[in-house]
């Protein structure tokens, strides 16, 4: 056999998480969406208690203003379908972008008018503060927020608040 074709030999470190994959994040299975607001919801992907961040989708089947909110920690995002904007910036995410959001950034998200069916994958480093046009808190999301979010929602369409377990590490 070809040394190419041999696999690691030695134990993973002790303590290690186990990993972690999704074949199919895009399911048709509505259970795994849960509501945010309405005609907008979140798919949970990765929820990372110790490293204090979060993945998942964000669907919304509506033009008009999703949130306002600052940023603790970077955020990453890549447009899976639609496309969407801040008010605060001149450009557009489109279908096939990267964004890189920094932290401490305040910025306005809206899906333009001609679009009505956005998904998009964010990776959420630290915290989002909701606040209004004059920088005022009206609230915020972190991964605990999320978490018990997920629980409540993944309970009340009966698959258990503990199903959210197999998206943490």
């Amino acid at each position: 056999m070809s040394e190419d074709r041999i696999p690691y030999q030695k134990p993973q470190p002790w303590g290690m998480s186990p990993d972690m994959i999704h074949h199919d994040v895009m399911a048709q299975d509505e259970r795994l969406w849960a509501p945010i607001a309405p005609d907008i919801w979140s798919r949970p992907i990765h929820l990372n208690v110790t490293g204090g961040f979060y993945v998942h989708l964000l669907r919304v089947k509506r033009s008009g203003l999703l949130q306002r909110h600052r940023h603790s920690g970077q955020v990453h995002a890549y447009v899976m379908r639609g496309k969407w904007r801040y008010l605060e910036h001149d450009w557009v995410a489109e279908e096939g972008s990267y964004v890189f959001e920094p932290p401490g950034e305040t910025h306005t998200l809206i899906v333009p008018d001609d679009c009505t069916d956005m998904v998009t994958l964010f990776t959420v480093h630290g915290a989002l503060m909701y606040v209004d046009p004059q920088g005022n808190a009206t609230g915020y999301d972190d991964v605990f927020t999320r978490i018990e979010k997920y629980r409540a929602h993944f309970e009340n369409v009966g698959l258990g608040a503990d199903h959210v377990k197999e998206f943490m590490r």
